[in-house]
């Protein structure tokens, strides 16, 4: 039983880790492409960006804000809407 829950646990962990990298590469793509959207136009939306990649709004916000925290993108907070716009 130990050798079984040793292997188990050191599967878990192997996985784990792979899964944290992809989950970060998938990350800096995805904030790669919102960049590079938003050169086309001079502002967006996060519903823009979260009906463009067909992600959910939270996504597309918290992309947008580790965006804004790396100086990349500038937020104007309007009525009932988010404006972005690059640096």
């Amino acid at each position: 039983m130990h050798i079984h829950r040793y292997y188990n646990e050191h599967d878990n962990r192997y996985n784990n880790r792979h899964k944290d990298r992809y989950l970060l590469m998938k990350l800096h793509n995805s904030r790669q492409k919102i960049l590079d959207f938003a050169k086309k136009d001079k502002v967006i939306t996060t519903m823009e960006i979260a009906n463009h990649f067909q992600i959910s709004w939270n996504t597309a916000e918290k992309y947008l804000l580790e965006l804004a925290l790396d100086n990349k993108f500038k937020r104007i907070k309007k009525a009932g809407v988010n404006l972005w716009m690059l640096k």
